[in-house]
């Protein structure tokens, strides 16, 4: 599993269309059909132990929980931040609180083009 930060300084100032204080991050760019969706998990929720079908990046979008890779470690996540799951990595995803997040899920996943990869333990 990689975590990978979308925060504002990685973006780039929007200037077209008379925009003002606006930045734009850009996440993914796939040539591969992709699904995305939304992900809710109530305090106390928990999508359990899986492999990923195809290449996931799971986006925190609201609030905080945790998410795991293969070796089931609880790694802290939250709004602004992502998980990035390789075809067939097992994880886990939670949250005490609430959690929402966006999910992407396709064939051909490469966020570290667009995102810096956070540091963690």
């Amino acid at each position: 599993m990689k975590i990978y930060t979308c925060s504002k300084e990685n973006g780039k100032n929007v200037e077209k269309y008379q925009s003002h204080l606006a930045t734009y991050v850009k996440m993914i760019q796939t040539n591969e059909a992709s699904t995305i969706g939304y992900m809710y998990i109530d305090g106390e929720g928990t999508v359990g132990h899986h492999p990923a079908p195809i290449a996931q990046l799971f986006i925190v979008v609201e609030g905080e929980g945790w998410v795991t890779g293969e070796n089931q470690k609880r790694i802290p996540i939250r709004r602004g931040e992502a998980a990035l799951w390789e075809k067939g990595e097992w994880h886990t995803s939670g949250s005490e609180e609430g959690m929402t997040a966006i999910v992407i899920q396709s064939e051909e996943l490469h966020p570290e083009t667009f995102m810096e990869r956070k540091k963690h333990a």
